[in-house]
């Protein structure tokens, strides 16, 4: 595990002859206050390092082979580039196999080799990094080598390869989190949360890796260390596939909550649009609200998909957007349109079109707000269109508008019933309306309450509430503008 060091020794030095202690105070004044006490905690752990190593050496641990110490560190050097994230501060690398495997095979002293051998990599990316991982990793590998060669010293049994694994494992992962956890605390990170996080983890990491850990100690002892090497290169790509596994899993999650902050971040600007429109004619305030709720509605009882349903919610929103564009006072009107202010309203729906047409990611909305309209007979406006060349999202917003205008109070008229409203639209099913739609409309409001069919339900409080609020925010927006 590893808490971020990211910061680098990467001071560029200054040519002084006889000033290698001046540069290096420079460099060093230079680091920050967590990066100073890394340096200093690197120092503690590279001085305990050499102890143990010198220990280990006068109680007769050796070194293995060459080749074998160096084939060893590069398999744990690249498992060590194989990190998985499981915090905001932590991550987890794959490197527990080969070190815990040197452990048991090489003993401590050679495990303490491969361990420090392991971090390699790290050196040119970040050197303070480097300095504090390179004797971490050492004396946690030479301490699981001591356990293990402490409980079995010389394993012979498939029993006995089972239990150096699952011990070294143990003990490699708790003295691992205790180091992890002291360089988090130098650099000033509660170690707390990640004590927690990596307890929870460990209950994954053991069942999983000490399998495979007896097979290699198992193959060791059996037949060969050149046999164990060779099994090593599919089991890090192995692992190497679990991590981009992992790495996809959260780019598809983090592509998710960018999805949905793009949906609400959409129906802020719609209800933004509407409660700007509802600012000048109270009359058609909440209309807009209940026309989204009655066409999300009939396309969820129409069986279309929940993002057919989002979509056509979205355009009963600002269906009716395209009326800021007409002429002071028609709206406002408190009698009947003659017939030239009633040309002019029906301009409504094609000023909504244009206003939506320049909006990224509304064309279709456009199109939908352009045709609701229309008459599937094709004679309704601004197209003449009729039957299936309408939009679906269309048509429904059509029946829903209409329905909505009929059971509210205009300032021409008193709200009809929703009985009444209902055998308007069944009288015009075939020429104004579309037959599906009504009948799956029907449907809903034939069990539905009164509440719900006067659009006077909590779902519709809850909208009319939020444009209400778009309202006053669109009023002191304008406020200050002005």
């Amino acid at each position: 595990m590893r808490t971020p060091i990211d910061r680098g020794l990467t001071a560029p030095p200054a040519y002084t002859p006889f000033g290698g202690y001046a540069r290096l105070d420079r460099l060093i004044k230079g680091l920050d206050s967590a990066d100073r006490r890394s340096l200093a905690w690197a120092g503690v752990l590279v001085a305990a390092s050499i102890g143990m190593a010198a220990a280990l050496w006068l109680e007769g641990y050796r070194l293995p082979h060459l080749w074998a110490l160096l084939v060893l560190g590069a398999i744990a050097a690249v498992a060590e580039r194989q990190t998985v994230a499981i915090g905001g501060r932590t991550q987890m690398s794959v490197a527990l196999l080969p070190l815990v495997f040197s452990a048991i095979a090489f003993g401590p002293l050679g495990g303490f080799a491969v361990g420090a051998l392991s971090t390699a990599l790290d050196l040119p990316r970040s050197p303070l990094k480097w300095s504090v991982y390179t004797p971490i990793r050492a004396l946690e590998t030479a301490t699981t080598g001591l356990v293990v060669a402490e409980l079995v010293p010389q394993p012979s049994r498939f029993g006995q390869y089972l239990l150096v694994s699952l011990a070294g494992s143990v003990v490699f992962l708790a003295t691992d989190g205790f180091f992890t956890a002291a360089t988090g605390f130098v650099r000033g990170i509660n170690p707390v949360p990640h004590l927690q996080t990596l307890a929870s983890l460990y209950w994954i990491t053991v069942p999983l890796y000490v399998p495979v850990l007896t097979f290699f100690v198992y193959a060791y002892h059996t037949y060969s260390l050149e046999l164990v090497l060779v099994f090593f290169v599919p089991t890090l790509a192995a692992q190497r596939l679990l991590h981009l596994y992992r790495q996809e899993k959260e780019a598809t999650q983090r592509l998710a909550t960018a999805n949905d902050r793009l949906r609400r971040a959409s129906l802020s600007f719609a209800t933004a649009l509407v409660a700007t429109l509802d600012a000048r004619d109270q009359y058609t305030a909440g209309h807009s609200a209940a026309v989204a709720i009655y066409a999300r509605d009939i396309a969820q009882r129409m069986g279309l998909s929940e993002e057919q349903q989002e979509l056509v919610h979205l355009c009963g929103l600002v269906h009716d957007i395209g009326k800021i564009g007409l002429p002071a006072g028609l709206l406002e009107k408190p009698g009947p349109l003659t017939l030239d202010e009633r040309r002019q309203m029906e301009q409504h729906s094609e000023i909504g079109e244009r206003i939506l047409r320049n909006v990224d990611d509304y064309t279709e909305i456009a199109d939908v707000v352009r045709s609701h309209h229309e008459r599937v007979d094709g004679m309704g406006y601004p197209d003449g269109v009729h039957g299936d060349e309408i939009p679906l999202l269309a048509r429904i917003i059509g029946v829903a508008d209409a329905y909505d205008a009929m059971t509210s109070d205009r300032p021409y008229r008193e709200a009809l019933a929703s009985r009444v409203a209902r055998m308007r639209l069944a009288q015009a099913v075939g020429t104004q309306f579309d037959t599906a739609v009504v009948a799956a409309f029907e449907a809903i409001l034939a069990t539905a309450d009164e509440s719900y069919r006067s659009g006077r339900g909590s779902s519709f409080m809850r909208e009319r509430d939020q444009l209400k609020q778009d309202t006053e925010d669109v009023a002191v927006a304008l406020d200050i503008v002005t």
